[in-house]
């Protein structure tokens, strides 16, 4: 099975959404629970995102040196 690629862009979009769920009065406790779990998923990977493509740049800039 093929691991599909992570897509910052989307992740933050979903994580902007969860925080209006959250914020919404008519969202219960148990839907606030779940959303904060997925908002933990979303925040670990896009930390992981991030520190690789650092990586990245870092050897790039190693590189040209």
């Amino acid at each position: 099975m093929m691991e599909e690629k992570f897509d910052y862009s989307k992740a933050i979009a979903e994580l902007e959404l969860i925080a209006k769920k959250v914020e919404d009065p008519a969202t219960s406790l148990d839907d606030i629970d779940a959303l904060v779990g997925r908002s933990k998923e979303l925040i670990s990977s896009c930390r992981e995102y991030l520190r690789t493509v650092k990586e990245k740049v870092d050897s790039l800039e190693e590189d040209l040196k």
